[in-house]
């Protein structure tokens, strides 16, 4: 067994070999810039992009057409969020989103606020969901966009977005949706769901860092965004810039394989992460599920101890790689605002691990990491004054 366990799948992935393999090629072989167009080099760049633009286009549904290539879900939500703001700025100047959504969308939301743009966050019930009523009811005639992640990073909670993208439209505002944690998870079609703009990335799925892509719906309606970065007017003048064709021919490989092997993985997942949530709440007491039981991601479990300290027990869990909450926001002291916002006090909010299985955990990791759990709690817990029985 390799230590430390990996279990950190939420915050990044290991790349595929299979990925490797599809991107060697453009490294050196197939190196062109595919903006190059009097060449044989740049032909056989933009083939390779424009392959994969139509791999990914396909499996989330979507036209190769709708496709943006980003350097990240981060770039590709504050592509969503700032573009299609720009031009109706005086117009309809409101966006509704969520307390418990990535800093990549909470951000770029309060730039927006900074600039006068009105900006309603809003709650979550105690398994971090949000309620389809709850949007229609923020919804103003001066509302241009809503902005709900479909999984969250953190508890692996899955918002009911088609119900509330339906809302949307027939109130003609535009849905973007963060579904960085959901492609390659669970089932995800632009078009069942009904958004208008979604981001991705590459590096969750096991492909490589530093690539996503914005889907942006051409059709019925065609949305049209305000480039944030300029230079060129790559990728039909909404984001300026060479396209990272290694990159891109990875990622598209690995929504496939993903795709292909969501069905089986995605229950061996479930099936361990319940391994998981058995093993330690049958051994110990006064341990909290953060999420909801029913609407999750099949690979992530969010737990919180009561009567521990959070940072004292990730030092003790030497020889697992969990994290805290969102591998973006680890740096700061400060309690998981997603489980803040679900209603945990700041002490069980401090207290929590997510632990976010992949392909590289077996049945014997799980029951690794739960024996290190039971034992770091139960001794943190002998002389700890949070600690009552």
């Amino acid at each position: 067994m390799k230590l430390p366990i990996y279990m950190d799948y939420n915050a990044t992935t290991p790349v595929d070999p299979r990925v490797v393999e599809a991107m060697l090629p453009s490294f050196s072989e197939n190196f062109g810039n595919a903006a190059s167009k009097t060449h044989a080099y740049g032909w056989i760049a933009a083939k390779l992009a424009e392959d994969a633009r139509a791999s990914l286009a396909a499996g989330i549904g979507a036209h190769p057409e709708e496709i943006v290539f980003t350097s990240g879900a981060t770039e590709a939500n504050n592509l969503a969020i700032k573009g299609l703001l720009a031009p109706l700025r005086g117009r309809r100047a409101h966006v509704v989103t969520c307390v418990t959504e990535h800093k990549a969308v909470l951000d770029p939301c309060a730039a927006l606020a900074r600039e006068g743009v009105a900006v309603t966050v809003l709650p979550v019930d105690g398994a971090g969901r949000i309620e389809p009523a709850a949007v229609a009811g923020s919804l103003t005639e001066k509302t241009a966009l809503v902005s709900l992640m479909l999984a969250n990073n953190e508890t692996g909670t899955l918002h009911p977005i088609a119900a509330v993208a339906r809302i949307c439209r027939e109130r003609g505002v535009a849905v973007h949706c963060d579904a960085t944690q959901a492609v390659g998870k669970v089932a995800v079609d632009v078009g069942e769901l009904g958004v208008d703009l979604m981001s991705l990335s590459a590096h969750k799925i096991y492909g490589p860092k530093g690539v996503g892509a914005l889907y942006v719906r051409r059709r019925r309606p065609r949305l049209h965004l305000a480039p944030i970065l300029d230079g060129g007017g790559h990728e039909q003048g909404m984001r300026s810039g060479t396209l990272n064709v290694p990159g891109i021919v990875g990622f598209a490989r690995a929504l496939e394989i993903a795709r292909a092997e969501m069905a089986a993985e995605g229950a061996r997942l479930a099936a361990l992460r319940d391994r998981l949530e058995r093993a330690i709440g049958s051994r110990l007491e006064g341990v909290t599920v953060n999420g909801d039981p029913d609407h999750r991601l099949p690979n992530t479990l969010n737990l919180s101890f009561a009567g521990v300290d959070g940072a004292a027990l990730l030092v003790g869990l030497r020889e697992v790689a969990v994290a805290s909450g969102s591998a973006c926001t680890s740096a700061d002291p400060m309690p998981s605002h997603v489980l803040m916002a679900m209603g945990r006090s700041k002490q069980l909010a401090n207290a929590s691990i997510r632990f976010s299985l992949g392909r590289g955990n077996s049945a014997d990791d799980v029951d690794a990491v739960a024996a290190a759990v039971v034992r770091e709690v139960t001794r943190l817990r002998t002389n700890s004054p949070l600690w009552r029985r």
